[in-house]
């Protein structure tokens, strides 16, 4: 419960404190700074804001002079805007103030993922030190570039082997750009037009610049102790170097070998770098799926170490990267591609996640409070009254049409917003019961 609390505390905070900063930045007066909800446990006056704590942690606000929000205070409606209002500030920057919120919410996002970039770094999957590289045969890169497994990379856009790791992390690429190998002794120059890199997800092949190259050794990383890699005596950071006496030295060849024995058992001959021992087993692959074998093994894995800059840059990247995924869920959620009782959580989930996530370790609640700042800005800036977005729409709508709406349909519209947020709340919370309720039946 103290992680659920702490987490959410957090996220509110953020989000008033932005709108705060930026009503200051203008010089609108700041009446009330309240985190959490009545019953207050605490106020206190400092200038002319009320600083509030709550008894109930589910949420906060920040009352702006001269803005009709959930407190639904029209008091001010009457007389002519003061200077210090938010109704007699330029429609720019009242859109900076409803907008700070949700950009706080993302910023934080992104101080956490870099945080957690510098602190643990990252693990990533080992590259061979030859530079040899495994294609897929159907990829772009063997089909449109002429790429074969067993080219030994030498340079990418005139770059040397001990970056060619980090080639899909370059900021540019000339166009054309050279990718250079060494095939049979023979150095050959491929000349690669950026037209052929895939330009989202969805089109990529995966691996190098998504072109379906991959430089991964057949060193072990984790190996399931339940599994059948594990029973022959594989351990992590072992080295797989034939497979039914077939030479095998990339990741990928081996994976592939595993998924070809159709549940037949294979031959296995590893060593352990560590002892300079070589053993010789059989592993009987297990059938997880139509045509899916597994032994129980993953890829060798490294740390990599980050900067402030790199990490600042990782973290921006990892927040847009969830943004987009997040979004792309709601979108499919709205059209009906995804069950809504399955896909969507409240609070009652939310308290169960966080405390797992508090119980597993640091890393894990921080990713979490991360996601959920990011999941707060996008339900933040949804078109619903009472939300950011839903003010956002007021203000496009005035300058459009130059003239705000009426006091009275801002009003029905908050009512008619928070009536729609609390039947959600609602929503989700039996929601939570029942699928707890059905996991534990």
């Amino acid at each position: 419960m103290v992680s659920v609390v702490v987490a959410i505390t957090i996220l509110v905070f953020v989000h008033e404190m932005g709108h705060f900063l930026a009503a200051r930045l203008f010089r609108i007066r700041i009446d009330r700074f309240s985190i959490g909800f009545p019953p207050t446990i605490f106020k206190r006056k400092v200038g002319d804001t009320e600083w509030a704590i709550g008894a109930t942690p589910l949420g906060g606000y920040v009352k702006i002079a001269g803005m009709v929000d959930e407190s639904m205070d029209t008091e001010f409606a009457d007389k002519e805007p003061e200077p210090w209002e938010y109704r007699s500030k330029p429609l720019w920057q009242r859109g900076i103030v409803i907008s700070a919120g949700v950009a706080c919410n993302l910023i934080l996002a992104a101080v956490i993922f870099a945080g957690l970039r510098m602190t643990l770094g990252e693990s990533v999957p080992m590259t061979t030190e030859d530079g040899l590289i495994y294609v897929r045969d159907s990829s772009i890169a063997a089909l449109e570039i002429g790429l074969k497994t067993g080219d030994r990379l030498v340079s990418v856009d005139g770059r040397s082997p001990e970056t060619v790791a980090a080639v899909s992390e370059w900021p540019a690429l000339s166009d054309p750009f050279t990718w250079v190998v060494l095939r049979a002794g023979e150095e050959l120059i491929l000349m690669v037009s950026k037209d052929v890199l895939p330009t989202s997800l969805e089109e990529s092949d995966g691996g190098l610049l998504g072109l379906g190259i991959y430089n991964w050794p057949s060193v072990l990383g984790p190996v399931l102790t339940d599994g059948p890699a594990y029973a022959a005596g594989l351990r992590p950071g072992d080295r797989v170097t034939a497979v039914d006496g077939a030479p095998v030295s990339l990741w990928l060849d081996l994976t592939s070998r595993v998924q070809a024995s159709a549940g037949q058992p294979l031959a296995i001959t590893w060593n352990r770098p560590e002892t300079g021992e070589t053993f010789t087993g059989t592993v009987m692959p297990e059938h997880v799926g139509e045509d899916q074998y597994r032994v129980g093994i993953q890829v060798g894995q490294v740390q990599r170490r980050y900067g402030p800059g790199t990490a600042l840059t990782a973290g921006a990247t990892d927040t847009w990267d969830y943004t987009r995924a997040i979004v792309i869920s709601l979108k499919n959620i709205i059209v009906g591609e995804e069950s809504v009782r399955e896909s969507l959580g409240g609070p009652v989930m939310v308290a169960k996640i966080a405390g797992e996530a508090a119980q597993a370790g640091p890393e894990p609640f921080w990713r979490l409070v991360a996601l959920l700042s990011i999941t707060l800005a996008i339900v933040n800036i949804l078109p619903v009254p009472a939300l950011d977005g839903g003010h956002l729409v007021f203000l496009i709508y005035e300058g459009i049409l130059r003239r705000e709406p009426s006091l009275k349909v801002r009003m029905i519209t908050q009512q008619a917003g928070m009536l729609l947020l609390l039947a959600l709340m609602a929503f989700l919370v039996f929601n939570d019961l029942d699928r707890i309720f059905r996991i534990f039946r």
